[in-house]
């Protein structure tokens, strides 16, 4: 993809984004979500540039939100971002068989994503579902209770998903 491509994209979320919202501090938070989103769960660096320009504020300023949100990513990643409870709570009721399950399942480890695109690996501390725990989110659906046999259950489901082409 071209910097004109990815200027002209990022533009009309821009535009979009900050006719939806009022608070011109939280634009910003908006205008990356909505990006990220149009690509796929990734902000390509050259948007960064673009909404310098557009904002009219700092690059370096751009690149501290996009650096420390984790829910941003400036690295291509899976259509479904599953993400791993590490507190000890999961830890302690079983996260780790069932971390180990993910891995030997998806075939991938921490920050990585698989081959066909669709999964990405991410840690996070605690997730506040300790109730339910070890628990994990995929894309924005929590998964608590978890053992080796249910994660692997979970995935098959999605892969099928994904084969049979139902949203």
């Amino acid at each position: 993809m071209s910097f004109e491509e990815v200027k002209n994209t990022v533009k009309k979320i821009y535009e979009q984004v900050k006719s939806e919202n009022l608070e011109e501090r939280d634009n910003l938070i908006n205008i990356l979500h909505a990006i990220q989103e149009h690509y796929g769960n990734y902000i390509p660096l050259e948007a960064a540039e673009v909404l310098k320009e557009l904002t009219g504020r700092p690059l370096s300023e751009i690149y501290e939100v996009l650096t420390f949100y984790t829910m941003f990513s400036t690295d291509k990643r899976g259509k479904y971002i599953i993400r791993v409870c590490k507190s000890l709570p999961c830890h302690v009721t079983g996260g780790a068989a069932v971390l180990k399950s993910l891995k030997d399942v998806l075939g991938i480890d921490y920050g990585q994503t698989t081959e066909d695109g669709l999964f990405t690996l991410e840690e996070s501390s605690c997730l506040g579902l300790c109730g339910v725990s070890p628990v994990m989110l995929i894309n924005d659906e929590a998964y608590g209770n978890l053992t080796p046999e249910k994660v692997r259950k979970i995935i098959e489901e999605i892969k099928e998903k994904e084969r049979s082409g139902v949203k």
